[in-house]
């Protein structure tokens, strides 16, 4: 069975991040299949010492607010040129959960979310489709009143869309990106990805759990 060749982005981000929940190290990446999440990954921006913020009793025993977080407000751009088919603002920013114990009642609502549907999971997002028929790149979990793309515009690869958020289903501020066939949430199949490397013209890379890279 031959698999579909991988599509090719630009990260969506400047600055020093960290990969997470990458397809480098295993498939599906996000431990399922559904909303087209076989092929995601996640990025963190972090500080020159590898944290994406400082570390106190918050971090261990509560929640934090995300705004000490080195990637809140960050700009995101787009990952790739094409036509803007959703744009969704307007949902709140979460308090961060580091700490394990923060981390329990987050779980319990897990289900809920994954029942209220492709809002509540991917939060204020944006998708792009790369042909009208697609692929399509969603961008997930930005900020609440940064998204600047609107449905029906023609975005170019670069171009600001938002800033990074911790909306949706997420424990810290970060960036989701997938590429799926549909919007069609339910039934959507994901594409595997791969991203520009930083340092080589040309060339191409999929970052693995943990890997650490700077893109100007």
């Amino acid at each position: 069975m031959l698999r579909t060749p991988p599509v090719a982005l630009r990260f969506p981000f400047q600055g020093r991040w960290i990969a997470e929940n990458s397809p480098a190290n295993r498939v599906p990446s996000h431990g399922t299949h559904l909303f087209g999440t076989t092929f995601a990954i996640d990025f963190v921006a972090i500080d020159e010492r590898g944290h994406s913020a400082k570390h106190g009793w918050r971090s261990v025993l509560a929640t934090e607010p995300p705004v000490v977080f080195v990637g809140f407000g960050a700009p995101i751009l787009a990952p790739a040129s094409g036509t803007v088919v959703a744009a969704v603002d307007g949902e709140l920013d979460h308090e961060a959960r580091r700490s394990q114990l923060a981390l329990i009642p987050y779980a319990l609502s897990q289900t809920r979310r994954v029942r209220e549907g492709v809002r509540a999971i991917a939060g204020n997002h944006v998708v792009i489709a790369l042909e009208p028929a697609g692929p399509f790149v969603l961008i997930a979990h930005l900020q609440r009143g940064s998204v600047s793309a609107a449905v029906g515009s023609v975005v170019m690869v670069g171009e600001n869309i938002g800033s990074c958020g911790n909306s949706g289903n997420s424990t810290q501020p970060h960036v989701h990106v997938q590429v799926t066939d549909s919007t069609n949430w339910p039934t959507a199949r994901g594409r595997p990805i791969v991203f520009e490397r930083p340092q080589v013209n040309g060339g191409t890379w999929l970052p693995r759990n943990g890997e650490t890279f700077t893109v100007a």
